[in-house]
């Protein structure tokens, strides 16, 4: 049968419209079926390198164990094609910690993953995008804003979810409205390094963060190291719906001193710091909570100076004769011990705790200045009415918690630390003939005077001293530590703490762990006569007194419940870890 041109065209036609409507409903049925598995559309859109999408379907997932899976699949799905950025953005948004650690140690560990393979050096491009186009918008050159930039395997990749688009003029427009909302939303929560009288840490996202960072072999970066420039801390705050632990105090910028100290730009105080932070973390939630440092002399070396002295003391000092007795005082007591007990000696926690000690025996000891008011204990001895000398026993000085109090809301939500947060404590110790050290619990008007006195003025000792108010962080963040573990923090805000906590991935620096110390005595001439003065102590930190239950005051004026809720990360960008 012979067609006519018209009828040719029609049955072309409906050919055309027949296969179309085959293929919408094959299309159809894949969706469909998509619809109904979350895990089909991912796996489909990552097969085809489509990660926006893929990440789109994932959130869909109704069970929060299934939608984390999904997204760590995506996540290693853009690591091995180069987008690191959007795989970590990836990781950030998986909402179980246990999930994202497990999936950062995979990440790391996959061939061509995290650790990575050589790729082009994109470094000077990249420098160049993140410096003139929104700056405050790039989390690469240091901003708040949520975007992203990495290399990619055939370029330079930048998207701020992960997806490389062909994008129109209307998706261009919307996208930019998005970064200058960011960047405005940036320059509201202020520069890290801003004075800030109150400045909020999120303990929960900065785990995240720095947890990220590892994930892509990077350590953390100097605001997080030092605890974006927090001095002290003054409150704990826990939001439990929004799965936040939040510490906060007063902050700013930071420099490094002429001691190689972290201190604040204007006023020197030393800034708090995170690798202490984990380490007083650690030794809450894995132990008892008591940490410290004993520096002891050797009994042997005690009874070989006490024969000595009281040898020497039988004739008075032959003219010129004293630098001789004094180097010969030295050598008979030796070196002392030091333990650290509770935390890693090699840290710099340690460190703190045994310089702070060190120089405060000093100071009593008359070998360093003290401060108006704070005299050193031989200044401070007379002959008594016999003439009689004190007994050649071991003075003891050591550190210990000095804060008044730990309140709490009614809900014990908010926590507030009120005091010093450092004193002194002393006693008398009695030397027997055997050099051994008998507790007597016990101090005697002039020992007592010294500890009081550097427990008056130790704000103004630790202005002086910035290693005194290093030591006053350690025990912020033992006291902040302490709660945690005390109220059940963690649990409330379903934090595992995996990688700050005891089996956590973080590894504080470390350097060479002290062992032993010179010995710190002195002596000074009364009335002709030598008197002599060794000393012992430490640093004892055990906040369980502070933390108990019955310990914690409740604060009936609502003045804390206000605290607690003005300072809530409400309006905060979801990768931010710390706002004012």
């Amino acid at each position: 049968m012979k067609l006519s041109r018209y009828d040719w065209k029609w049955g072309c036609m409906r050919i055309f419209i027949a296969a179309a409507v085959l293929a919408c409903s094959c299309c159809w049925g894949t969706f469909a079926t998509a619809q109904e598995s979350p895990a089909a559309v991912v796996a489909a859109h990552l097969s085809a390198g489509e990660f926006g999408p893929a990440l789109a379907a994932a959130q869909r997932a109704a069970d929060r164990t299934e939608r984390d899976q999904l997204l760590r699949d995506i996540a290693l799905a853009q690591s091995n094609s180069g987008a690191r950025a959007a795989a970590t953005d990836t990781l950030a948004s998986m909402s179980d910690d246990r999930s994202r650690a497990a999936a950062v140690s995979e990440l790391r560990a996959a061939p061509g993953g995290f650790g990575g393979a050589a790729m082009a050096d994109f470094d000077s491009l990249i420098d160049l995008i993140t410096s003139t186009v929104h700056p405050d918008s790039w989390k690469e050159g240091g901003g708040t804003g949520e975007g992203t930039i990495a290399p990619f395997p055939t370029g330079v990749y930048v998207d701020a979810d992960g997806l490389l688009k062909q994008r129109t003029a209307a998706a261009t427009n919307r996208d930019l409205a998005i970064l200058r909302d960011q960047a405005a939303n940036a320059r509201e929560h202020g520069d890290v390094r801003r004075a800030s009288a109150l400045r909020k840490v999120s303990l929960t996202r900065l785990e995240r963060e720095v947890q990220l960072r590892y994930a892509q072999g990077l350590a953390p970066d100097e605001a997080m190291q030092n605890l974006a420039g927090l001095t002290r801390i003054q409150y704990v705050f826990i939001y439990p719906e929004r799965g936040e632990i939040v510490i906060a105090g007063p902050a700013g910028d930071w420099r490094e001193n002429s001691e190689g100290r972290i201190v604040n730009a204007e006023s020197g105080v030393p800034v708090a710091q995170l690798d202490d932070l984990v380490v007083v973390l650690r030794n809450a939630l894995s132990s008892d909570a008591k940490f410290g440092c004993a520096i002891t002399p050797r009994e042997e070396n005690l009874a070989k100076t006490k024969a000595f002295v009281a040898e020497s003391s039988k004739a008075p000092l032959k003219p010129g004769g004293r630098d001789v007795w004094l180097r010969k005082l030295r050598e008979t007591l030796g070196r002392q011990d030091i333990e650290v007990y509770g935390i890693d000696p090699s840290t710099h926690a340690a460190h703190i705790l045994v310089e702070a000690d060190y120089h405060m025996k000093r100071i009593g000891m008359g070998l360093e200045e003290g401060t108006l008011g704070v005299r050193s204990y031989l200044d401070t001895v007379e002959l008594a009415a016999d003439g009689a000398l004190p007994p050649m026993d071991v003075l003891r000085w050591w550190f210990t918690l000095n804060y008044d109090a730990v309140t709490t809301t009614a809900e014990r939500d908010a926590f507030e630390l009120k005091g010093t947060g450092v004193k002194v404590l002393s006693e008398n110790e009695l030397l027997t003939e055997r050099g051994q050290r008998v507790h007597t619990g016990k101090s005697d008007e002039l020992n007592a005077q010294f500890a009081h006195s550097f427990t008056k003025h130790f704000n103004t000792l630790a202005g002086k001293y910035p290693v005194y108010a290093e030591l006053r962080n350690i025990f912020d963040l033992a006291l902040v530590a302490g709660i945690i573990k005390g109220e059940s923090l963690a649990d409330q805000a379903g934090c595992h703490f995996t990688h700050f906590g005891p089996e956590g991935a973080y590894a504080p620096r470390r350097d060479h762990a002290p062992r032993e110390v010179e010995t710190i005595i002195n002596h000074r001439v009364i009335g002709g006569k030598q008197i002599v003065a060794g000393i012992s102590g430490g640093v004892a930190v055990d906040t369980r007194s502070l933390t108990a239950k019955g310990a914690i005051l409740t604060d009936d004026y609502g003045l804390l419940a206000a605290e607690h809720a003005n300072h809530a990360p409400q309006k905060v960008a979801a990768r931010a870890w710390w706002w004012d």
